[in-house]
């Protein structure tokens, strides 16, 4: 009797069945995520369909193996159980977000999609929960727009009109000008576009959200952006992309949330110091779209001090445990840190010799006082 292939790898609330050197079958972002939560680092709970499940997808004519389906319907249920909330629940909905992540980054190869649960019963359950309807309808025409343009083919910019004409009406500049009110109207609109250029409505079942922006993943490995990088690049060998699917945490519910990313030293000169931005009351987009201006990461200090010095504990960690600067992402959602990404930072030459030799010597003094 043959054994049924493992495809899907749990991991958080502290523990994983990957680790950091299964790169090639999780991609970079699933086994750091996986060796995260074995370290004991704060990760939302998540699961990560393998890099193989990708390549036995292209071989059957885009078609997923069925031990897939069960693998990642247990996995949900693990998710669920670690967050106490269910995947569409009309009245405290779990809320997922779903990423690529090859064994090399391929910046920009997928974009991801966030909010993913979100339905016009589970927006209404969000808003009641969270006494937040503006969140709510904020995160539900970013779901619609991320979901439409990342797997379903609309143009970014169709959703993007909508949200101009809407700034226009209201007579404001921002987004975060406009009320609950108006983002429910976006919502509307949004919903008209994607029916549109679809040609059926906006999915309301969560599930058939979850499973289209599953395949859009791996369909994206062998879209033309994809495939142009690996030429110019002369990337081979790779069996595809992985696909992690991950519980959301939101820095946008209020002066106690927030997101960053940071490198675990100075990138630029290699000095031995924390070096980032954070962003309050923001969703993680919101940092590098420039729309509002970063505050330096040593000013969490003053803002959420034990947030920082958690910071400050986990950068010791990683360093320790990875044996290299790290450039890691993180979100604080009501004065609790979660850890979104870890990975090897890029640095210049001159820092990365700095930063090797400052290494060595740490290193060579803790053995020797051991």
């Amino acid at each position: 009797m043959t054994s049924t292939p493992k495809y899907v790898y749990s991991f958080g609330a502290g523990s994983a069945e990957g680790r950091a050197d299964l790169k090639e079958l999780l991609g970079g972002k699933g086994a750091n995520l996986a060796e995260m939560s074995v370290i004991g680092i704060p990760v939302p709970p998540g699961f990560t369909i393998t890099t193989e499940v990708c390549a036995v997808y292209f071989d059957r004519g885009r078609q997923l193996p069925q031990e897939v389906k069960p693998q990642v319907e247990a996995a949900l249920a693990q998710v669920e159980q670690a967050v106490g909330k269910k995947l569409g629940d009309p009245s405290d909905p779990l809320l997922v977000s779903v990423r690529s992540g090859a064994a090399l980054s391929m910046p920009g190869m997928m974009n991801t999609i966030l909010n993913l649960g979100l339905t016009d019963a589970s927006v209404e359950g969000l808003a009641a929960k969270t006494n937040n309807p503006r969140f709510a309808y904020d995160g539900y025409r970013r779901i619609i727009d991320m979901f439409g343009s990342t797997a379903m083919g609309v143009e970014h910019k169709e959703f993007e009109h909508e949200l101009e004409h809407l700034k226009k009406e209201r007579g404001v500049k921002l987004d975060t000008e406009l009320d609950a009110d108006d983002l429910k109207e976006l919502v509307r609109r949004y919903k008209a576009v994607y029916e549109k250029h679809v040609g059926e409505p906006f999915p309301q079942d969560p599930k058939d959200q979850l499973w289209k922006a599953i395949m859009a993943v791996f369909d994206s490995w062998m879209g033309n952006k994809a495939v142009e990088y690996r030429r110019i690049e002369r990337i081979s060998g790779l069996k595809g992309t992985a696909v992690n699917v991950q519980a959301m945490v939101f820095g946008n519910t209020g002066n106690n949330s927030g997101t960053g990313v940071a490198f675990t030293r100075d990138p630029n000169s290699g000095a031995n110091e924390f070096f980032g931005d954070y962003l309050v009351n923001a969703q993680g987009e919101d940092v590098v779209a420039g729309i509002r201006t970063p505050e330096p990461i040593s000013h969490l200090d003053g803002e959420m001090p034990r947030v920082y010095k958690q910071l400050l504990d986990i950068r010791q960690k990683l360093e320790t445990h990875y044996k290299e600067m790290q450039d890691i992402e993180f979100t604080v959602q009501d004065g609790t840190l979660y850890m979104l990404q870890t990975r090897t930072g890029k640095r210049t030459g001159t820092s990365a010799v700095r930063i090797a030799v400052e290494m060595f010597k740490k290193q060579d003094r803790q053995e020797y006082r051991h």
